[in-house]
């Protein structure tokens, strides 16, 4: 089971961005995600006509690893570790480590 996914609110630790708070757009194979707003990079591109692609520069979303990022809590107002707790009913759910609270 996969402790961040897709649509999660995170905080960033760790790099040029730490502090900034996100949603993940994208979880990549090879432990990165894609965080909006954050890690954005500029990318000069070279025009091209026959597919209607405008040149110039580009500002997009680099991928950051999965280890600089951690999920935000609402209730603690900070940023909190991942567990997963087995239900009754045989169901795993994430849960937040500081409080216990269900994820999902």
């Amino acid at each position: 089971m996969q402790k961040i996914r897709k649509d999660d609110d995170v905080i960033v630790l760790a790099g040029k961005d730490k502090g900034k708070r996100g949603a993940v757009t994208r979880v990549l194979d090879d432990d990165r995600v894609y965080v909006s707003g954050v890690n954005v990079i500029k990318r000069h591109t070279k025009g091209n006509p026959q597919m209607g692609q405008p040149g110039g520069i580009i500002e997009k979303e680099a991928p950051i690893h999965i280890s600089n990022v951690a999920i935000y809590n609402d209730k603690a107002g900070k940023a909190d570790r991942v567990g997963v707790k087995q239900l009754d009913d045989g169901r795993r759910v994430r849960i937040f480590r500081s409080t216990g609270d269900e994820i999902d």
